[in-house]
Formats: structure tokens, C-alpha cells, sequence
């Protein structure tokens, strides 16, 4: 059984990930997370009291801590969720996203190389640093075209600015140490345990609450949309079989507007909730000032891991998004205990223009 240390395993992309490698029975999950407000221990209580994964409660940043982790468990893989990964936040506050995504990364990079020049044999060989990143370093689209692993970076907000950074650190240490380290890049994510400030949950926490449906700007702006577990097995597979110094782009195949996006789950809560007196939901949409620098469009081109890796996506819109709304309506406990916090659904990255 491999084990690998997760770091951000406690929040949505990271949690998913957690929940696949455990319930797989192949691997054993040394899970770090500082549970800040986008990670929480609900996610992961059905894996909680599994011998196959260690939860540890910790920052990316305390080094005393991550060395100890990887001299301790002896991981062949080390893969990083751990982001502050909200683009509205970080127009309010871009100084927690250097922090944690510029730092962070920078002292687990240096702990991973410390941790990895003491392998030897195999067990050296066959280590890997997969770093998640995102499709917004490489800024907007025109019309036409999509993100390819060699499309220049141009990122237009401090989150995108400091996963851009934090890439081009995760390549350098391949080049300059020889860490054997892979980046992903990925579009739009969506699905269960996410936390409601991004658009998919607040869309059907605000509908099943009857509340107006907030839509930046005109609604107009295309992402590319991809199905958490969906990208969940497209990471296991650059984790197995990806190549150290390689970039992945991971996309849905799932060009969208916000605006078609708010309507498919507008639409799909109708029939799955007759009852509701908000029906149509629809009628909730309330167009408000578009985000401060709002990229127009992204689309991820993930011909490279589909030919290299022989992986794609397998859920539709319609399939992905319906099982979202289900799983959002059969667990709007899960949402109320991680709405307790900071965070009540208000609008967020105003920021001073």
C-alpha cells in the first residue's frame, strides 16, 4: 500500500481526493490541513476513523512540522491542494494569498527536496511533487482557442498571480534540484463539499433559501466546467503514470456561461423540488457589478493527458450538475455547519477600484 501526504486534504478538491484514494483501499493518506474556513473535518467524517487515513492538523508553512510528517510516514508522493483559492478574497486581501500560495508552496518545495535527496534506490526514483494549480495564470481567452501547457502566463488577479508564481517555483525546483515535480492545471471545478462562496453551491444554497441569486456583470463569462471527481482520477493518474517536469492541463470539455450555469441549476432544482413556492427559480437571478478585473474566458485544451495518460472527462453537464444539486439537497446540514463560520453568503471582492 502507498502511502502519499496530502496537503489541503480537508477542503474540496483536496477532500474529494482524500475520500477517492482511502475508499480505493490502495493507498494511506497522511492528510495536512490548517482548516482554515474553506476546509473542514465534515468532508472527510466518513474517512475519519479509517486506519488508512492520519489527519494532521497543520500549515504548509511550519516546516519543523512538514519534515517531521515526511521523515515519519515516509510518503512516495506528495501532493498540494493547500491554497488560499478564492479570487474575490484575494482582491480584498491578496496578502493571505502570497502567504500561503508563494510561501507555503516555497517551504514545502524546500521540505519535499530536503525529504527526497535522503531516498535512495526506487524509493527516490519513483517519488513525486504534484502541484495543483489552476487555468487562470495563463489570464483570458479571446473568442476562440484554448489553454495549452505552453500558453504564456498573463494572470489577472492576486489569486491567479500568486498560483502563477507558486508554478513557476514548482518548476524551477525541477530544474535548478532535479525534484521531480509535476504541475496540473485545471478549469472550473464543481461538485460535493464545496464551499458555498464559489458559484455552483451559493447558486443552490441561495435558491433552496429562496434568496436572490447573484450574477456578476452580464452574465456572459465562459468557464470551462469539470466535475471534482472527475478531476480526482485524472490526478491519481499523473500521480501513477505522469512524467517529473511535465504540465497537465485537466478541463471539462464543458464551456459555459454563469449565466447558463445559474439556469441549469435553477432549472434542475425545479424538478427536483416541486414543492418550492420560489418555482421558478429563475426568477431569482439578480444581475449585480461584475467582479473588479473579471477575466472573460477560459477553456482548457486536455489533449496532452488524454493522449499521454489515456484519461478524459466522464461526466456531461447535464449528468454533473444534476448530481450536484442532489447531493447539495440531501446534505444542506453539511452547508449549514460550514456557513457557521465566517462566511454567510455576502459579497465578497468589492475591493476599492
Amino acid at each position: 500500500m502507498k502511502t502519499v501526504l496530502v496537503t489541503g486534504g480537508a477542503g474540496f478538491i483536496g477532500g474529494n481526493f482524500v475520500l477517492s484514494l482511502v475508499g480505493s483501499g490502495r493507498y494511506r493518506v497522511i492528510n495536512l490541513d490548517a482548516l482554515t474556513y474553506a476546509g473542514n473535518l465534515d468532508t472527510l467524517a466518513r474517512v475519519m476513523d479509517n486506519p488508512n487515513h492520519v489527519f494532521v492538523h497543520g500549515d504548509i508553512r511550519d516546516i519543523t512540522l512538514t519534515s517531521k510528517l515526511m521523515d515519519e510516514h515516509k510518503p512516495a508522493a506528495i501532493i498540494n491542494f493547500a491554497a488560499e483559492s478564492h479570487v474575490d478574497r484575494s482582491i480584498d486581501s491578496p496578502g493571505d494569498f502570497v502567504h500561503t500560495n508563494v510561501v507555503g508552496v516555497y517551504e514545502l518545495l524546500q521540505c519535499s527536496l530536503n525529504y527526497w535527496k535522503s531516498l535512495s534506490g526506487v524509493r527516490k526514483d519513483d517519488f513525486r511533487f504534484i502541484h495543483i494549480s489552476t487555468d487562470e495564470v495563463y489570464g483570458s481567452l479571446g473568442d476562440k482557442g484554448k489553454f495549452t501547457e505552453t500558453h504564456p502566463y498573463a494572470p489577472n488577479s492576486p489569486y491567479a498571480a500568486s498560483k502563477a508564481s507558486s508554478d513557476h517555483f514548482v518548476r524551477a525546483y525541477y530544474r535548478t534540484y532535479g525534484l521531480p515535480s509535476i504541475i496540473t492545471n485545471c478549469s472550473n471545478n464543481y461538485g460535493p463539499y464545496q464551499f458555498p462562496e464559489k458559484l455552483t453551491p451559493l447558486v443552490i444554497h441561495k435558491a433552496l433559501a429562496g434568496e436572490r441569486l447573484p450574477v456578476y456583470g452580464d452574465g456572459r463569462q465562459i468557464r470551462d466546467w469539470l466535475y471534482v471527481e472527475d478531476h480526482c482520477d485524472a490526478i491519481e493518474m499523473v500521480m501513477e503514470r505522469g512524467k517529473p517536469g511535465q504540465v497537465y492541463n485537466i478541463g471539462g470539455n464543458c464551456e459555459k456561461t454563469n449565466l447558463d450555469v445559474v439556469r441549469k441549476l435553477c432549472s434542475i432544482i425545479d424538478d427536483m423540488e416541486p414543492e418550492s413556492p420560489n418555482r421558478p427559480h429563475e426568477s431569482l437571478i439578480e444581475f449585480v457589478e461584475d467582479r473588479l478585473g473579471h477575466d472573460r474566458r477560459y477553456a482548457i485544451d486536455y489533449s496532452k493527458i488524454e493522449k499521454e495518460l489515456g484519461w478524459r472527462p466522464k461526466h456531461t453537464f447535464d449528468s454533473g450538475f444534476a448530481k450536484t444539486v442532489k447531493w447539495y439537497i440531501d446534505n444542506r446540514d453539511w452547508c449549514k455547519r460550514v456557513m457557521s463560520g465566517a462566511y454567510r453568503g455576502e459579497r465578497l471582492g468589492l475591493g476599492e477600484k
